[in-house]
């Protein structure tokens, strides 16, 4: 069943159609296990979040008496309600779970100028401190894709007991600009980004000519779905929020971060391969832990992987005494 939880503080639960009346969303859950898979008789409740003049749609999942919340975060060419099958991980099951559609992406507006990183940034820690001053319980945030550089970023300078990422790296690098990119040669729009200015940076593009939406997922399928979603891949991206994201430096260095952190990282990602990560993630200052996830492509679905995250998730909140 969806749990109806109360609105938080700013929020409107009346604001318009949800995710009841889509339904690109369903088709990826054949991907996951059957004990993950969300239909409509087990979604999450929706409701919107009045935002610096934006609604922002929330997916919940409310348990008042859970020790902990988590709340997810996707990537550019994905949304909320595509985590909703993380959400029942075992290792989250007894866990209040909220998964925002960050602005532009999902059923989030993103404004007439197209927004920002940093914006995604200000609307993470913003929904923090909504959260924190509904109740003490520690929050953790769960970064899938850019999700994870997300949580890393938004973590830095919020109330945050952990952070679990599934990839973290610097976008401003070529090596890694080649491999987000649509294709690599792309990399050299990526400079052309760099110096956009004025009315280009509101220029909108769809999501898949800048990105490698392709492998976002080693099941050719699921990819298909990904690229055909209009609320997903198979929407659009203003350049100026193309920008941001490539020009994003840390929010603090890595040495300087203070919170403990998780890095359960696909093994078979084609889109982010973990030796990406492994240079930013080696220079954390704060407790650390790595955890391969077999088999698994960037966005796991593999249940080998599936298995691995569940176990790794586990583990890293036990051990901070995070539940």
């Amino acid at each position: 069943m969806a749990f109806n939880a109360p609105s938080p503080p700013g929020s409107a639960t009346d604001a318009g159609p949800g995710y009841r009346e889509q339904h690109h969303w369903q088709r990826y859950q054949e991907f996951f296990p059957g004990s993950l898979r969300v239909a409509a008789d087990n979604a999450p409740a929706e409701q919107w979040w009045r935002w610096r003049g934006s609604l922002v749609h929330l997916d919940r999942v409310a348990r008042p008496d859970a020790p902990a919340k988590v709340i997810a975060l996707h990537g550019v060419g994905s949304y909320g309600r595509m985590l909703a099958p993380y959400g029942r991980l075992p290792a989250l099951a007894d866990l209040e779970f909220i998964a925002p559609d960050l602005p532009g992406f999902g059923l989030s507006g993103a404004g007439a100028s197209g927004g920002t990183y940093r914006d995604w940034i200000r609307c993470v820690r913003d929904l923090v401190r909504e959260e924190r001053a509904r109740d003490p319980r520690p929050i953790v945030l769960l970064g899938f894709s850019t999700g994870g550089r997300l949580a890393y970023d938004a973590a830095a300078r919020a109330e945050v007991a952990g952070v679990i990422a599934t990839c973290l790296v610097d976008p401003s690098r070529d090596e890694v600009r080649r491999t987000l990119a649509a294709r690599p040669e792309m990399v050299r729009l990526a400079r052309v980004l760099d110096l956009a200015r004025g009315p280009l940076t509101m220029s909108r593009v769809p999501v898949h000519w800048l990105v490698n939406i392709a492998a976002i997922s080693n099941h050719t399928q699921y990819a298909n779905l990904v690229w055909a979603d209009r609320l997903a891949g198979g929407g659009w991206l203003s350049l100026g929020f193309a920008r941001s994201c490539l020009q994003a430096r840390p929010a603090v260095e890595p040495e300087g971060f203070d919170r403990p952190l998780l890095l359960a990282h696909p093994e078979e990602d084609r889109w982010t391969p973990p030796k990406l990560s492994e240079g930013f993630f080696g220079r954390i200052g704060s407790p650390t832990r790595w955890a391969s996830l077999r088999g698994a492509g960037h966005l796991p679905v593999e249940e080998s992987g599936l298995a691995d995250l569940d176990r790794a998730v586990r583990d890293f909140l036990d051990e901070f005494d995070i539940q």
